[in-house]
């Protein structure tokens, strides 16, 4: 028999994230085990210790990690072009992800019982958080007031990612672009007829 490699610790590392993050899309927090991680990765327990501690240490890891790729791909898509034309990568970059990587939405979009702000809260006021300042520089060249910036960005991130989260559990019934559309078309006709001081319809005037 071969002599197994042995992985250097950043190797390692990059492998248990993998292999929890399958074990946890697959079976959600609290079904998951160290022991099973282990298992597929060929380790002893211990191990996982070292490099994230318990099991909330590997599932924060794999979470931060997961957002990171989220958000920088939705970053990278919104950088330049006119504002409809960044609208609609955004959309594309987002959906994007949720095809290419349906294990790491999966884990995005689970609520853990330990953090603050979990499952898709958080992928919206993260997301959101991170492209805002797109939304502050566009209403003010566009003579509205900055301020409001962040209930339109949380307000299209919570539609494009609860969207995306219906688009998973019917194992994506349409293709990316299908989807983009509609999404696009709904959230843009609403932010280019969009008034300055929007007011209730149903709320008298004193």
């Amino acid at each position: 028999m071969g002599n197994k490699k042995r992985l250097s610790a950043v190797e390692r590392r990059a492998q248990l994230l993998e292999i929890g993050r399958k074990v946890f899309a697959q079976r959600g927090y609290e079904a998951t085990s160290l022991d099973e991680v282990a298992a597929k990765a060929g380790i002893s327990k211990p191990i996982i210790y070292e490099h994230f501690g318990a099991k909330e240490g590997l599932y924060a890891a794999i979470v931060d990690h997961e957002l990171e790729s989220l958000v920088q791909r939705i970053s990278l898509s919104v950088e330049q072009g006119r504002p409809r034309a960044r609208f609609e990568a955004a959309v594309l970059a987002f959906l994007g992800y949720v095809r290419d990587e349906p294990e790491g939405f999966a884990v995005l979009t689970r609520d853990s019982p330990t953090a603050a702000r979990t499952g898709l809260t958080r992928v919206i006021d993260e997301v959101a958080s991170r492209v805002g300042d797109v939304f502050q520089s566009e209403f003010q060249r566009a003579g509205y007031r900055a301020k409001v910036a962040p209930i339109y960005a949380h307000a299209l991130v919570g539609m494009v990612t609860q969207v995306g989260q219906w688009w998973a559990s019917e194992r994506m019934p349409f293709p990316v672009e299908h989807v983009a559309r509609h999404v696009v078309a709904l959230g843009w006709m609403g932010l280019r007829h969009l008034p300055q001081e929007p007011e209730l319809a149903a709320v008298k005037k004193k």
